[in-house]
């Protein structure tokens, strides 16, 4: 049998495993798999003091150039199935997966979703992943979680989850692994499944870059927040951008802001979205970082409007 320690490789690279295509090498290395090697993974990397990071599919993260010291967890489990009207899926499964799965068997729920690239379930639950109206709140029943601080998985219930905008638990208690889910999903005509999911992913083809990108960098807008930050602003301009889901967009304030199209080195905010920075080539972590200090404390020092990012930086600390 082979030992856990086997599986570890040192030094190993990172970018590819990314949508930006930037970023160091992991000191340590592990693709999780198996679901009997979790507690051994962590209690190797507990005894060996190291640090752990948990990387999906890549999306939404700015990985140093520098690397990452400690380990690097991968979520490869894949594994996933229908039972009736619900979608039984782990962590490591695409969305694009998920759905193909779904729209089979006729089943609703994820068609939003098309076209995010490589974004895994565990990383769209953690970040309670939205569009169009719909997130994946809506959706999950169940979330099975591992509990480092108890060495000992747990069934969450949706409220358990506390989703709200692009945030859950999982995202305030990094103890808290994402092993699998239950959806909990609608029966409808495949056409109407199918019509939507495309119209979701033509949104993305035209509405987004196609270079590489991390997604969104900041979160959008609350606009009780940006009306006390810039009253003036907000009653000429932004009170009438509210969006459907009840904030303002922050492509739409970067925007206004006269930064959209800005390079620093090999990272460019997007010409077609300007809450996207894209890799022209040879961007590298650093240049990313300095245009989103630009972008912040333009935003600060223009509209008195403090933005938060969205994209999560891993190995900068």
């Amino acid at each position: 049998m082979e030992n856990i320690t086997d599986k570890i490789q040192a030094n190993h690279p990172l970018a590819s495993l990314t949508t930006f295509k930037i970023g160091g090498s992991a000191e340590y290395f592990f693709e999780l798999t198996n679901k009997e090697d979790v507690s051994e993974i962590f209690a190797w990397a507990k005894d060996k003091k190291l640090n752990i990071t948990i990387l999906g599919g890549g999306s939404n993260v700015l990985i140093n150039d520098q690397g990452v010291k400690g380990l690097v967890v991968l979520m490869k489990n894949e594994k996933i199935k229908v039972s009736g009207k619900r979608l039984e899926v782990e962590a490591g499964v695409t969305l694009n997966n998920a759905l193909s799965l779904a729209l089979s068997n006729n089943l609703s729920g994820l068609e939003w979703s098309k076209g995010i690239p490589r974004a895994t379930i565990g990383g769209a639950i953690r970040g309670n992943a939205e569009a169009f109206v719909n997130s994946m709140s809506d959706i999950v029943e169940t979330v099975l979680v591992y509990d480092r601080s108890k060495n000992i998985f747990e069934n969450y219930s949706n409220k358990m989850c506390d989703f709200s905008y692009r945030q859950s638990i999982f995202k305030k208690n990094l103890d808290l692994l994402i092993w699998s889910a239950v959806f909990k999903m609608t029966e409808k005509e495949k056409k109407e499944i199918e019509e939507k999911a495309i119209n979701s992913l033509n949104f993305r083809i035209e509405k987004y870059p196609q270079l590489p990108s991390a997604g969104s960098v900041f979160m959008n807008l609350d606009p009780k927040i940006v009306e006390k930050s810039n009253k003036k602003l907000y009653d000429e301009i932004l009170c009438h951008k509210i969006g459907r889901l009840g904030t303002i967009s922050v492509g739409l304030v970067i925007d206004m802001l006269g930064l959209k199209g800005k390079t620093i080195g090999g990272a460019k905010i997007s010409l077609e979205h300007a809450n996207f920075i894209v890799n022209t080539g040879n961007a590298t972590a650093d240049d990313v970082a300095q245009l989103i200090s630009l972008i912040k404390t333009t935003a600060r020092d223009k509209f008195g409007i403090a933005l938060h990012e969205e994209i999560q930086y891993i190995g900068f600390i």
